[in-house]
């Protein structure tokens, strides 16, 4: 008779659940680097993890002090850029950094005003081709968006914009040859986890609906 409990079994995902209070609930999401304009027509770019994507259109939600949110308040051209696993250190060097000035009260003790993030950062802008902030040249996705709607969330804490995207560029070492599609087993995003960055495991299946199906 196994006398083994069901959290020892192997394979057993049954557990007894414990009541927690995270401090924040960034579960695994995609890492993005928002570029934006600033009212001086110079560019801000900021990472954030807090993105999704609903058919073409990619919802954001960010804090209502920071730079993006005022300028996404005003000027509603962005980029999305996604980076890679490879590239978590470029966005480290921008987390600290804000490009708001003066800095907000609740960021002062831990951030720091820089007018060039892209060279803080070590990236390099390439021009848009339909939107005014420029794209950043080293992430394999780059998606060039317009916001449709900016509000506050329910709390007023947060800024929440939706935003059309009007055009993908696309690293063509993570495009299947000869098609449209992105090809999954090449290309991984950047995952924040918890406030850990991480890139994906191996593939474990797909859905039914995926339109690159590959044989394991």
């Amino acid at each position: 008779m196994n006398s083994a409990t069901p959290s020892t079994r192997p394979n057993d995902t049954s557990t007894d659940h414990v009541t927690i209070t995270p401090s924040i609930l960034y579960f695994g999401t995609p890492v993005v680097l928002l570029s934006t304009e600033n009212e001086d027509g110079s560019v801000n770019l900021a990472p954030m993890s807090s993105a999704w994507a609903l058919g073409q259109v990619i919802v954001l939600g960010m804090g209502v002090e920071s730079q993006t949110a005022h300028n996404l308040r005003s000027r509603h051209d962005l980029v999305v850029n996604l980076p890679a696993p490879a590239q978590w250190p470029a966005v480290e060097r921008l987390a600290p950094l804000t490009g708001r000035t003066p800095i907000p009260q609740p960021k002062r003790a831990t951030f720091r005003f820089e007018p060039d993030k892209f060279t803080a950062a070590g990236l390099r802008p390439e021009p848009s081709e339909l939107v005014r902030p420029p794209r950043v040249a080293e992430c394999p996705l780059q998606l060039e968006s317009r916001a449709a709607q900016v509000r506050t969330d329910a709390t007023g804490a947060f800024l929440i914009v939706e935003a059309h995207v009007l055009k993908v560029h696309a690293d063509p070492r993570i495009v299947i040859p000869g098609s449209q599609h992105i090809d999954p087993g090449a290309w991984s995003p950047l995952i924040y986890n918890f406030r850990h960055y991480y890139g994906l495991g191996p593939e474990l299946g797909h859905s039914f609906r995926s339109q690159t199906r590959r044989s394991f």
